[in-house]
């Protein structure tokens, strides 16, 4: 039997990227001063939680050999020797951002080769044509917002005027990205997606990567919440990403979070979504029992990235890392021989950086064959070559990028 198991920790990147200066994150390291703010006792959210960063299962899979790999960091922890069958390193990126479609793509062996678009941090942020555009065709009697914000922070901003005058929030980041928060009730659910599917129209000439629909609920901005119901309108990938080999191939992708959104719904046989990484982890086991020989799950685990790096809390970020790791022995027992299982990252998102955007790292790769030999991957040129690796223990014939490491682990085609 070969299925193959890819579980990305959005965010969760181990710093060195040869290229960060050109990003303003030159010395990021999300996995490093996480483990560096536990270890000073450190911690912006008193209670929560204290001492050490505490990851033995993850650690078991080569994560202090992954960072490493990246960096020459030194990941204090209690002996936990590594799984004879785990296979650790690090991966750089290629593609020209540092944003979710990018990493994915990238790790699904189709690396960005095109420059995305992005709005400039000014007031207004989005060009008058855009803007017109969206009022007139989207029938709504105005935008608030048009800026780069964080999203909760806009949300109690404007949310009472929103409500008042029906006018939706639109705001980006540095990514390319147009994001669009409206109330679940006042405003509409369905209403909404619908004007974020107009809005992703008119991005289309612009480049821009995704638009978000970013509903809430709550009747003042002290209880402004924003549900689970996110939906991320992504542009299609311009060529056939791993997931598409793996479906024309007659085996099925089943799709954990928001991978469906990432890579527009193609390529995708079943999609589970649920809110918060714990739930999360059900429908990723849930997948992992139900997937047979050829099978791909790809689950994206965004609680890391979207509560805990853009709101830049280390401590926050720690506990959701140790309560991953917890539940990490029940995806293990699930392994066969010749399975294959990955853990990664999409970018990073160091939590005590300035700003509130994600931070250009490599990426971790760390995970378990049972029956192969596993070991040192060593530092990859690209993401791609995990979607190659992948591919490869699949029974699949080789894409147009990326370096399987497969045989590095005791594979063979």
């Amino acid at each position: 039997m070969a299925r193959a198991f890819i579980f990305v920790l959005d965010s969760f990147g181990v710093g060195g990227a040869a290229d960060a200066a050109e990003f303003g994150d030159e010395g990021a390291n999300t996995f490093a001063h996480i483990a560096n703010a536990c270890r000073a006792n450190l911690a912006n959210r008193p209670g929560l939680r204290s001492g050490r960063l505490n990851v033995p299962h993850m650690v078991s899979l080569g994560l202090g050999k992954a960072a490493q790999t990246s960096t020459g960091y030194e990941f204090e922890t209690p002996p936990s020797p590594v799984l004879a069958s785990a296979f650790f390193g690090a991966a750089q990126e290629v593609s020209s951002g540092k944003d979710t479609p990018s990493g994915h793509w990238e790790i699904a062996a189709l690396p960005q080769h095109f420059g995305w678009g992005r709005f400039p941090d000014t007031i207004p942020a989005f060009p008058d044509a855009l803007t017109s555009a969206m009022i007139l065709q989207g029938q709504v009697p105005g935008i608030l917002g048009n800026c780069h914000a964080d999203g909760m922070a806009i949300i109690q901003q404007f949310g009472a005027q929103h409500i008042l005058t029906g006018k939706p929030i639109c705001y980006t980041s540095v990514d390319s990205v147009l994001q669009i928060a409206a109330h679940e009730e006042h405003f509409g659910l369905e209403r909404l997606y619908d004007f974020c599917v107009l809005v992703r129209r008119l991005c289309d000439p612009l480049k821009i990567g995704r638009v978000i629909a970013r509903p809430f609920s709550g009747d003042h901005p002290k209880n402004f919440r924003r549900t689970s119901n996110r939906r991320d309108y992504a542009v299609t990938p311009p060529e056939p990403t791993l997931l598409d080999r793996v479906t024309q191939a007659q085996g099925q992708v089943l799709a954990i979070g928001k991978i469906g959104d990432i890579f527009a719904h193609r390529g995708i046989t079943r999609l589970r979504k649920a809110a918060g990484n714990m739930a999360m982890f059900d429908q990723a086991l849930e997948a992992m029992d139900e997937a047979q020989d050829n099978d791909l799950v790809f689950a994206n685990f965004v609680d890391f990235d979207t509560e805990y790096g853009h709101r830049r809390d280390p401590t926050g970020y720690a506990a959701a890392l140790e309560a991953f790791d917890r539940r990490l022995p029940e995806a293990l027992a699930r392994l066969k021989s010749g399975d294959l299982f990955l853990l990664t990252a999409d970018h990073g998102n160091d939590p005590t950086w300035h700003g509130t955007d994600h931070t250009r790292e490599q990426i971790p790769i760390m995970g378990l064959a049972p029956g192969l030999a596993g070991g040192h991957v060593g530092l990859r040129s690209s993401f791609a070559d995990i979607g190659e690796t992948v591919a490869e223990h699949l029974g699949l014939a080789p894409g147009k990028y990326g370096n399987s490491f497969y045989t590095q682990i005791g594979g063979h085609a």
